[in-house]
């Protein structure tokens, strides 16, 4: 599955599982390494790096945005197979 496809289907997943969320898609050519998806819920918000698959590499500064955005609120990298545990993961922090 292509990154592209496996983002969609992950936005509308992310949209049940968090009805009333507001989920954006970033705009790489802003920042550079910016996570792709910024999810606001409620007075909360996380931002999701997307990848293919766990082995897909990394682009410069993606792992320094995720480790920053992840100390201010959550941010974590996202692929098929850690999906559930990072969902489960954003949902806790959303609780908080």
């Amino acid at each position: 599955m292509r990154e592209a496809e496996y983002q969609s289907k992950l936005k509308k997943t992310i949209e049940k599982r968090l009805p009333g969320c507001v989920v954006l898609k970033t705009d790489p050519s802003q920042r550079q390494g910016m996570p792709d998806l910024l999810i606001l819920h409620n007075n909360r918000w996380a931002a999701l790096e997307v990848k293919r698959s766990e082995k897909a590499t990394k682009r410069p500064n993606q792992e320094y945005y995720v480790d920053k955005l992840n100390n201010m609120s959550y941010s974590s990298f996202i692929f098929p197979e850690n999906e559930s545990e990072v969902l489960n993961a954003m949902e806790r922090s959303f609780e908080t």
